[in-house]
C-alpha cells in the first residue's frame, strides 16, 4: 500500500534534488529517505530517480508522477483546512521569506503580533533579498515587491499602491544641496543596492506615463537594502527606496522625499505555490499584513504621483 509519508518524502527529494536534504528537513537519515524512495517505486512498478554517487534526477518516469504526488498531497492538505472551522484557534507551523529591508523594520513587529494572537503557530522567518523558490525552498508564503507576471503561483495584493521614491537625511541635503530634476542626480552620491553581484546603478522612473532611466554613481553598494537605508538615514547620499521601507523615517524627520515623490511603481505581494496552500493561517495573515500596508501608502497619496 502507497504511504502518504513517503509520497511527501518523494516531493521533497525531487525539489531540493537530494535524499540527504530531504532527510534533514524531517530530522531522518537520508537511509531513510532512500528506503521510502525504494518502497514507492517498488509500489508503483516504476524508477521514480536516476541515481549516482554524485547527483540525484528525476527519470522520465518521475518527472511525469511529480505533478501528481503533488495533486494528491494538496488535494489532502485542502480536506484539512476545509474541515477546520475557520474560528478555530491556528496552529502548526508557518514558513514565511521576505526581504531584508521591509522583513526586518515592517515584517517582524507585525509578525509578533500575529503569533500574539495566534500563540499555538509556530513562524519560521528566512530574510533575505534573494528571490526564494517558492516550489523548491522550505517555504509557504514569500512577500515579495514588484510586478507578478508569474501564473505559475498565486500572488495576492497587499500594497498595490506602493512605489519607489527618492530619498535622503536632512543632514546630506544641508551639506551638497537639494536636486531640483532628475538630471541633478548627476551631481550627488547615490546609494546602490546590489544582487547577484549587479549594481542597480540605473534608476527607472515614471515621468507622464513614460519610463526615464537616470545612471546613477556613489562609493557606497551594499547586497543589503536595509543597509543602503541606514546609509542614507547616516546622511552618505541619496538612496531610491520602497516607501514602505522609508515612511517611518520620513514621518520621524530622518529622511526627505526628494522631486516631489517621483518615482515608479512597486507593489507589494505575498506569494505562495498554489491556491490550495492559501490556508486560514495564510489567509488571516494576508488579511492583516494588508490592513498595515494600506495605512503606510495612504500617506503616499498625499505626494504627487
Amino acid at each position: 500500500m502507497l504511504r502518504l509519508d513517503d509520497l511527501a518524502l518523494f516531493v521533497r527529494s525531487a525539489a531540493l534534488g537530494s535524499f540527504s536534504s530531504a532527510a534533514r528537513e524531517v530530522d531522518l537519515l537520508p537511509g531513510q529517505v532512500s528506503a521510502a524512495i525504494q518502497r514507492l517505486e517498488r509500489e508503483l512498478d516504476i524508477r521514480l530517480f536516476a541515481r549516482s554517487t554524485r547527483s540525484l534526477r528525476l527519470t522520465a518516469e518521475g518527472e511525469q508522477y511529480l505533478p501528481y504526488a503533488r495533486e494528491v498531497l494538496e488535494t489532502l492538505r485542502e480536506g484539512r483546512e476545509r474541515l477546520r472551522p475557520e474560528s478555530a484557534e491556528l496552529h502548526g507551523l508557518l514558513q514565511v521569506a521576505a526581504p531584508s529591508d521591509f522583513g526586518r523594520n515592517r515584517l517582524l513587529p507585525w509578525l509578533d503580533d500575529f503569533r500574539a494572537l495566534h500563540p499555538r503557530l509556530q513562524v519560521r522567518f528566512f530574510l533575505s533579498d534573494q528571490v526564494a523558490d517558492i516550489f523548491r525552498d522550505p517555504i509557504d508564503v514569500a512577500i515579495r515587491y514588484g510586478r507578478m507576471e508569474d501564473a505559475s503561483f498565486v500572488a495576492l495584493p497587499l500594497a498595490p499602491a506602493n512605489r519607489r521614491v527618492l530619498v535622503a537625511s536632512p543632514e546630506y541635503l544641508i551639506r551638497c544641496g537639494r536636486p531640483s530634476t532628475l538630471d541633478d542626480l548627476a551631481g550627488h552620491a547615490g546609494l546602490i543596492y546590489m544582487l547577484h553581484g549587479r549594481a542597480y546603478d540605473k534608476w527607472a522612473f515614471e515621468l507622464e506615463g513614460r519610463r526615464r532611466v537616470v545612471p546613477v554613481a556613489g562609493a557606497l553598494f551594499s547586497d543589503d537594502a536595509d543597509v543602503v537605508r541606514r546609509w542614507a538615514v547616516a546622511g552618505q547620499g541619496v538612496a531610491y527606496k520602497s516607501w514602505l521601507d522609508v515612511s517611518d523615517d520620513v514621518a520621524a524627520g530622518r529622511l526627505e522625499v526628494l522631486l516631489d515623490g517621483v518615482g515608479a511603481a512597486l507593489p507589494l505581494h505575498l506569494v505562495c505555490p498554489h491556491r490550495r496552500q492559501y490556508s486560514p493561517a495564510i489567509r488571516q495573515l494576508h488579511a492583516l499584513l494588508r490592513t498595515r500596508c494600506e495605512v503606510l501608502t495612504d500617506a503616499l497619496a498625499a505626494w504627487p504621483a
